[in-house]
C-alpha cells in the first residue's frame, strides 16, 4: 500500500487486517516505515536540516531492512498480507527531493517477490494536509504533499498501481479496498 502522507495507508491497512480477520480469514500487517516522521520531528524541535542525501541514506537504510524483514515473515504465510509503505515510497522520496533513483532500490524491486497487488490510496494534497495536521504527529507542507504526489505518478513502476480513492470516510474506503483485493484474487485465479 502506497500513498502520500496523510492518505490513510496505515488507517486503510489496520482496517482491511480486522475485516478479515473478523471474517475468519488470516492476515497479516506489516509496517515498512523509513523514520522519516522521526527525522522530522527531531528536525523541527532542534532546528537542525538534515541534507537531503543523508536523510535518504539513512530511510533507505531503515526502509530496505524493514522490507527484507517483511518479506522474510510472508514467505510461507498463507494469508491476506498488507504491507503498509514498501521501496516505491523511497524512490517517490528521492523522486520528490530531486534525488536519483539509485540502483540499490530497483534491484530489491527486482528480486524480491512481486505482489498480487500494489495499491496506491489517492487523496488531494490538501485534505492530506488537513488530515496530517489534525493528527498533531508529524509535519508536511502542502508543497510537499504535492511534490510527493506528482514523485508518485512519474515512477515507471506506476502504471501497474491501483489507484484507490481514499478521500471517503473510512468504511467507504475500507469497502473499496476490500473490492480490490477480491478482484485482484479473482483475476489471479485466472492465470
Amino acid at each position: 500500500m502506497t500513498g502520500i502522507d496523510g492518505s490513510g495507508k496505515t488507517t486503510a491497512a489496520r482496517a482491511m487486517v480486522t475485516a478479515a480477520l473478523r471474517d475468519g480469514k488470516g492476515a497479516l500487517l506489516l509496517r515498512n516505515y523509513a523514520g522519516r516522521r522521526r527525522m522530522s520531528l527531531v528536525s523541527a524541535r532542534y532546528g537542525i536540516q538534515f541534507p537531503a542525501h543523508l536523510a535518504d541514506a539513512v530511510e533507505t537504510l531503515i526502509r530496505s531492512v524493514n522490507v527484507l524483514i517483511s518479506h522474510t515473515k510472508t514467505r510461507k504465510y498463507p494469508g491476506l498480507i498488507i504491507m503498509d509503505r514498501h521501496l516505491h515510497c523511497q524512490l517517490a522520496l528521492r523522486q520528490a527531493r530531486g534525488l536519483p533513483r539509485g540502483r540499490f532500490l530497483p534491484f530489491l524491486l527486482r528480486k524480491l517477490p512481486k505482489p498480487d497487488l500494489i495499491i496506491h490510496l489517492v487523496i488531494d494534497p490538501e485534505d492530506a494536509h488537513r488530515r496530517i495536521l489534525a493528527r498533531g504527529t508529524d509535519v508536511e507542507t502542502l508543497d510537499d504533499l504535492n511534490s510527493f504526489r506528482t514523485a508518485y505518478r512519474s515512477l515507471p513502476e506506476y502504471a501497474h498501481f491501483t489507484e484507490l480513492n481514499s478521500g471517503g470516510t473510512p468504511a467507504e474506503v475500507l469497502s473499496k479496498l476490500r473490492l480490490a483485493i477480491a478482484n485482484a484474487g479473482s483475476s489471479r485465479g485466472k492465470d
